[in-house]
């Protein structure tokens, strides 16, 4: 799903460092809207009626709920990633 920046990516100057880290939001963004559509931009809206900033900020608080839980320990997920993407979605609704 999204690429992990490799180890050796601590070696490199700052600048490589950040945009790999930003190419690699970027394409998880971009596959997920591939494989969602826009549904966090345009909610479908059949069962619930949030707007779509509401439905992104949802979606932070589980992030950070998730993160405050110690998933930040666990593999299963990257929830910094996903959390970068929703706040980068939020930035790009206003």
């Amino acid at each position: 799903m999204v690429e992990r920046v490799p180890d050796n990516v601590m070696e490199a100057p700052f600048s490589i460092k950040v945009q790999l880290v930003l190419d690699s939001i970027e394409k998880m963004l971009i596959e997920k809207n591939r494989k969602y559509g826009n549904s966090a931009l345009e909610p479908l809206g059949v069962f619930s009626q949030l707007s779509a900033k509401e439905g992104l900020l949802i979606r932070i608080d589980d992030k950070l709920k998730r993160i405050k839980n110690g998933s930040l320990e666990k593999d299963d997920e990257d929830v910094v990633n996903d959390l970068i993407g929703y706040l980068i979605l939020l930035k790009i609704h206003a």
